[in-house]
């Protein structure tokens, strides 16, 4: 828990990120068939440390490459975070099948996720 466990590259072209990356590491995308654009980046296998993560068309200009962190509770995160001088930017939302994300500014500015499992969330 409370670890980075995804990352998400935003693109104006995903296909041609995709395959920069692929060429470049040998990284892996895999199309999701959920309500979004959005293809699923293998980096390694179980044999190497590290994460995989995510590559979506890219939603606003200057969209950042986001980290994920893995909660035991998105709704005490969040009242944690406005506590402690950061910013809700993106509200509790579900993502069918995996859980609940929300995204968020820490106190300078810099916009990180925070994921809870569930594959009942609605």
């Amino acid at each position: 828990m409370n670890r980075i466990v995804h990352f998400e590259i935003p693109a104006d072209d995903p296909e041609k990120v995709a395959a920069f990356y692929t060429d470049v590491f040998g990284w892996t995308f895999t199309k999701w068939e959920g309500p979004m654009e959005y293809w699923m980046v293998t980096t390694g296998d179980a044999s190497q440390p590290g994460i995989d993560g995510g590559l979506m068309r890219r939603e606003h200009p200057g969209q950042p490459v986001t980290n994920v962190v893995d909660v035991a509770s998105v709704d005490e995160c969040l009242a944690k975070i406005a506590a402690s001088g950061g910013e809700v930017v993106v509200p509790k939302m579900p993502v069918p099948g995996v859980g609940w994300v929300a995204y968020f500014k820490d106190p300078d500015g810099n916009i990180s996720g925070m994921m809870e499992e569930d594959e009942a969330a609605a």
